[in-house]
């Protein structure tokens, strides 16, 4: 499979993981529903985002940074966004970003080369 399509499925299925966090959160318990989707889409976005880098660049410890850092970014946009919750935000998102990067770098097959 390659590095960018494990990047979307994978960074979909954690992102939803992701959004199950605020479960744990009781003040937004009544707003799960569209925080599991906005996990999601962000899992997405850092998923391809993931993909590609790790297409290009095949290094382990490049993949886990790159994973950390957009992770880590794309969950502090949120947070942002929220005005508060930076650490049950960031934290849960950052983690989903180092898992990818990992995954994306370990398991993903490199493309073919061109044929001529």
């Amino acid at each position: 499979m390659s590095k960018p399509l494990i990047g979307i499925i994978l960074g979909a299925i954690l992102g939803a993981f992701d959004g199950l966090t605020a479960w744990f959160t009781p003040a937004v318990r009544d707003q799960i529903g569209g925080i599991v989707v906005g996990s999601t889409i962000k899992g997405l976005i850092a998923g391809i985002a993931i993909g590609f880098f790790a297409r290009k660049f095949n290094s382990l410890p490049l993949g886990l940074l790159f994973g950390l850092l957009i992770g880590a970014l794309l969950a502090f946009l949120v947070a942002l966004m929220q005005h508060g919750y930076y650490f049950q935000i960031i934290l849960p998102g950052s983690l989903v970003g180092l898992i990818v990067g990992f995954a994306t770098q370990k398991y993903g097959s490199a493309p073919a080369p061109a044929r001529t």
